[in-house]
């Protein structure tokens, strides 16, 4: 049951309003107006035609310290709770006022993109926690900046947590890069911050370039190389810019973790081989000697060869068959991922037949010799004597 007020406002103040048509506003609309009278557990405000507003009760004290500043004639914003209660008032809330309020500047922030300060209040494994506006948010990983970004050598979550961790109470620029109220949502990028420098930045490469830098970071997907901007203005501490070598551009042999070939500091020179917007896709490999394209020479159809197992996936395994070149035994040779497990173990080498190279598409597929097809074939080949 609705509280009621303690007092009611003067009728010196009441005349006006009664004389006027009413006209009911909506629940959950914004309404404005002018302070009438301000008591102890009750403010009265001047809605025009729609009435006279009210806040009380729990409005009142978690609002203290601003309604403590009212005077009559202040004018001041707040949501419609009730188009009118037993009293015939309008129940106003100035909480509810200022979310609704909150959501909209932040819905405008995202339309113009504008660039504000957002403060760290946490921080989880996924990112880290923002308050803007009064609205809580999230700044996820991906969305930190190169030089914030958590690039812990072993990939260890609790350790990115602790990275994580520092920046708790602290404030960054940031974007609002998607909002949307009725599911609370709010989302923040401090990587779209010096997007547009980064693009300016880039604007100077070209696809084929060769860059100097220093690795970064390596994590799971690849490694990333920071080197010195082109025609930076301060050549003792110039510019920086950071590019990724994806896991499949270290080598021309087949990476499982690249941290076993690439470390922090370590030094290298690396080609351009994509630029997009704001990230630059870099190349260790293209430097070197493609090794396929001397195979035909080397490897012919339907040749026995031995090749190592180095990873079995469902839909098939791969055989290292020397230092660069990597052939694919197929699913479809063993019937199932069951079989396939029994028959092939990582680590260790088998014969295998090349069933077909494709040395412009960097494949070779292969079929597993089984001591059967072995004595099919040496049958096959005692009966061509005999014949002969």
């Amino acid at each position: 049951m609705t509280a009621k007020p303690t007092a009611e406002p003067k009728k010196g103040l009441m005349t006006g309003l009664l004389a006027q048509s009413p006209k009911t506003p909506k629940l959950g609309e914004i309404v404005n107006g002018h302070i009438l009278e301000v008591g102890r557990d009750t403010v009265f405000i001047d809605l025009g035609a729609a009435g006279t507003g009210v806040l009380f009760g729990r409005e009142i004290k978690e609002n203290r310290n601003l309604i403590k500043s009212l005077k009559p004639g202040d004018e001041i914003s707040a949501m419609v709770l009730e188009t009118e209660n037993e009293n015939g008032f309008v129940e106003l809330s100035l909480q509810a006022a200022h979310r609704e309020q909150s959501w909209d500047v932040l819905k405008n922030m995202s339309a113009t993109q504008e660039i504000v300060k957002a403060k760290i209040t946490a921080a989880n494994r996924g990112g880290l926690m923002i308050e803007l506006g009064g609205v809580v948010g999230f700044l996820p990983v991906s969305q930190l900046s190169h030089d914030h970004y958590p690039r812990v050598e072993d990939g260890d979550k609790n350790k990115i947590l602790q990275e994580l961790n520092k920046f708790v109470n602290k404030e960054m620029s940031v974007r609002v890069l998607d909002v949307d109220p009725s599911q609370q949502k709010l989302i923040v990028s401090e990587k779209a911050v010096g997007e547009e420098k980064v693009r300016q930045a880039l604007s100077q490469y070209q696809i084929g370039d060769l860059v100097e830098g220093t690795i970064s970071g390596v994590v799971d997907f690849g490694a990333f190389v920071r080197f010195p901007l082109k025609g930076s203005d301060n050549q003792e501490k110039p510019e920086m810019i950071e590019g990724l070598i994806h896991i499949s551009e270290i080598d021309w042999q087949l990476i499982e973790d690249p941290r076993q070939i690439l470390h922090a500091e370590q030094k290298v020179t690396a080609k351009i081989i994509g630029i997009e917007k704001d990230r630059l896709s870099l190349s260790l490999k293209a430097l070197k000697k493609d090794p396929w394209q001397e195979i035909e020479g080397k490897y012919t159809k339907d040749q026995v060869i031995k090749g190592e197992i180095t990873k079995i996936n469902p839909f098939g395994a791969f055989a290292q068959i020397d230092k660069d070149i990597h052939g694919l035994v197929h699913i479809s040779d063993f019937g199932s991922l069951e079989n396939m497990n029994k028959e092939l173990e990582v680590g260790k080498k088998y014969q295998f037949k090349i069933v077909s190279i494709e040395p412009s598409a960097h494949k070779m597929a292969l079929s597993l010799v089984r001591p059967e097809s072995k004595t099919k074939e040496e049958a096959a080949e005692n009966e061509t004597k005999k014949t002969e």
